[in-house]
């Protein structure tokens, strides 16, 4: 079962590091789905894996000077806060397992088909931000003239989509990627598509870090299955970033969208 543990961790690292998109989108239904594990397990476990391997990411950017870190700092002004409130919701509730996946799947559902939606409207959203928010021609800076600070103009919002993600996260395990990015996107349409990546992966860190520890300490986390995903996934992420280039990005944006949607739906119905 390890095996197959490893081989899971592998797929979804392959993905991730082809696209950018998967990790709590795809590991959390793989486990509850395919490996029959409780959702709420899931979860807590997915967490802690999308922490540590989204850590090398977070290196790279910012030693290419991408991670905008007042953006990150609003979201995580948000999220951090929202995450820990869940938290203790969460533990003053103490549910049973059973009451406890019976809010998670609907929630991780819900959470699926956002994401699909969002890899579908992507570009539209984006443009939507820009005919909103922006006033000048873009640079090759990725900003655009007659925005003096296009990070720091909005901060409200972000918080606010913090928050959101904070509570999103810490049921569910998906938001911190594609929905996020997504949100950054329409709020900041003028930044370049690396820098607002960069920043979902530098807030997702810390966010899912908090997040999983505190789902550790609910009891949440399978500490063996999490360790089979890492011995999968870690390669496996480095592999798919060296063939991104070679791989149709539209494609496989709608092929995921797609499969996410329908995994949505048997979270739903099964």
């Amino acid at each position: 079962m390890i095996f197959e543990f490893i081989l899971g961790g592998a797929l979804v690292g392959f993905i991730v590091g082809a696209t950018g998109v998967g990790g709590g989108s795809l590991m959390t239904p793989l486990l509850t789905l395919v490996f029959g594990i409780p959702a709420q397990i899931a979860v807590g476990t997915d967490l802690l894996f999308a922490a540590i391997t989204k850590l090398q990411g977070i290196v790279a950017h910012s030693r290419r000077g991408n991670v905008q870190w007042k953006l990150t700092g609003w979201l995580t002004l948000g999220s951090l806060p929202a995450a820990i409130a869940t938290l203790a919701v969460l533990r003053a509730w103490a549910p049973d397992p059973a009451q406890f996946a019976a809010v998670v799947r609907p929630c991780l559902a819900g959470a699926l088909v956002l994401t699909s939606i969002g890899l579908i409207l992507k570009p539209r959203i984006q443009a939507w931000g820009l005919r909103l928010w922006a006033t000048g021609a873009p640079r090759p800076d990725g900003q655009v003239a007659g925005l003096h600070d296009p990070v720091a103009a909005r901060p409200r919002p972000t918080v606010v989509l913090g928050v959101v993600i904070g509570v999103m996260v810490t049921l569910t395990s998906v938001g911190a990627g594609v929905i996020g990015v997504v949100a950054l996107f329409f709020l900041y349409p003028t930044l370049a598509a690396k820098r607002l990546i960069a920043v979902d992966i530098a807030h997702a860190v810390p966010l899912t870090m908090v997040a999983g520890l505190g789902h550790a300490a609910l009891g949440t986390v399978n500490w063996t299955v999490l360790g089979a995903l890492l011995v999968g996934s870690l390669p496996a992420i480095w592999i798919g970033a060296l063939v991104a280039d070679r791989l149709p990005e539209t494609t496989l944006r709608r092929f995921l969208a797609a499969m996410l949607m329908l995994i949505g739906a048997r979270l739903v119905l099964v």
